[in-house]
């Protein structure tokens, strides 16, 4: 098969970190070819790395986009979550396929305008739902349909955030507002809604949900604690989340997500710069800390998904409950048990150490949308941008569950609705 081409429009750390090293990896599957990046720094840097000439590198997509014709096969869209749409449909007029990060927009109607789109122009759009391409996943996906558990009856998620994580992505960073980026479930969670209707292999009837950002607020801020934490916090050696003491310590790791320069000097300066030296408590932070949420599919089955910032680890872990037997897994254990009821037997699966980020599924998602591409099969595999649509509206409406003391919401309904606003 023949290389494709691509542009990453968005060299942030998704674009440039999770799915461009795959076509340094892999040359003979993928060429990045051109970048899209308001930041010179990323923008020299990703055009080093790939080797891009100074033409094909733009400080924004409507540089790239504006042009009478594509530059490439493929357009990878890692901007930030309100700034999907435009991009995405104009690339889809153009004739490029996307691979688009998740979520696709804060707004529903937007992403059901980017599925019809995609059929309009006949072109493939991959979600970034990663957790499809793990073998984690893509094995418990594979036992529920030998019905080796038989029908499944109810399946049971917890997704630990961990603590630190929490404060740097959705207390300090760009997803801890709503208004700026899109609601916890939606941003975070729309991985969990997807890949519990991917097991599920049935369509969600309904749902219902409750949460609320119950520990980083102002109110629970230590005494005397400054907007800054390097502006002398008199709980420096108390508090778990004090910026100078994690992001020069066991957390600098982090600290290149939101500084190219990560010496100690570096770091100090974005600290005193950024939203990452803030107190977490004083921030402009509204997104939740915590939330549930309730579903029913098809047939009775139930599944509850339970997602907390107050975790020690960052996984996934999952109970899964048929008729014949159960599965459990923990993705950070990169393992799954299953046990039969009938002969007591328990086989454990574990399975090798992934390459790539998101268990493997960072490199699972982009060889797996090249050979969709190079088939032809324009969202009917494994990347069916209509499942994408399903799970985000489940994540629509279980925060407007939420925000209506769990209102149970019938999801087909939600659906057509949404429809009828876009025929009006």
């Amino acid at each position: 098969m023949k290389t494709l081409t691509a542009i990453l429009i968005g060299a942030g750390d998704r674009g440039a970190r999770a799915y461009a090293p795959f076509a340094l990896d892999y040359p003979n599957e993928l060429k990045i070819v051109g970048v899209a990046e308001p930041g010179i720094e990323r923008r020299t840097k990703l055009q080093q790395a790939h080797d891009i000439s100074d033409e094909h590198c733009y400080e924004s997509w409507e540089e790239v986009l504006q042009l009478d014709q594509k530059i490439a096969d493929i357009a990878i869209i890692c901007t930030l979550d309100r700034y999907h749409f435009k991009p995405t449909m104009r690339a889809l007029e153009l004739g490029y396929h996307v691979l688009l990060e998740k979520p696709m927009s804060p707004d529903p109607l937007e992403c059901i305008a980017m599925e019809q789109a995609a059929k309009k122009y006949n072109r493939q759009l991959t979600i970034c739902h990663v957790l499809r391409y793990t073998e984690f996943w893509s094995m418990i996906k594979k036992v529920i349909a030998r019905g080796e558990i038989g029908e499944v009856v109810s399946l049971q998620l917890n997704e630990n955030v961990e603590v630190m994580h929490m404060s740097h992505s959705f207390v300090r960073g760009n997803w801890n507002n709503k208004e700026k980026s899109s609601p916890m479930i939606l941003q975070k969670s729309c991985h969990d809604m997807d890949i519990i209707s991917f097991v599920m292999g049935k369509e969600c009837n309904r749902i219902s949900s409750y949460g609320s950002l119950m520990h980083f607020k102002e109110e629970n801020a230590p005494a005397g604690a400054p907007k800054r934490c390097l502006d002398g916090c008199p709980a420096e050696l108390s508090c778990p989340f004090h910026a100078g003491r994690y992001y020069l310590g066991e957390g600098k790791g982090w600290a290149k997500k939101f500084t190219e320069d990560d010496t100690n000097e570096g770091i100090i300066k974005a600290l005193q710069e950024t939203p990452y030296g803030k107190c977490v408590y004083r921030s402009d932070n509204n997104v939740v800390d915590h939330q549930v949420v309730n579903m029913e599919f098809e047939g009775g089955a139930t599944a509850t998904f339970s997602m907390c910032g107050f975790t020690r680890e960052q996984t996934r872990i999952v109970q899964i409950m048929g008729t014949k037997g159960e599965i459990r897994g923990n993705m950070e254990e990169n393992s799954i048990s299953i046990f039969d009821f009938l002969t007591k037997q328990e086989t454990v699966i574990k399975f090798d150490n992934p390459i790539g980020g998101h268990g493997g599924g960072d490199n699972g998602i982009l060889r797996t949308f090249l050979r969709e591409i190079q088939l032809g099969s324009n969202g009917n595999g494994v990347s069916s941008t209509s499942a994408s649509v399903r799970s985000h509206l489940m994540a629509f409406a279980a925060e407007d569950s939420r925000l209506n003391e769990g209102q149970s919401i019938h999801i087909n309904e939600y659906y057509q609705s949404l429809l009828e606003n876009i025929k009006a």
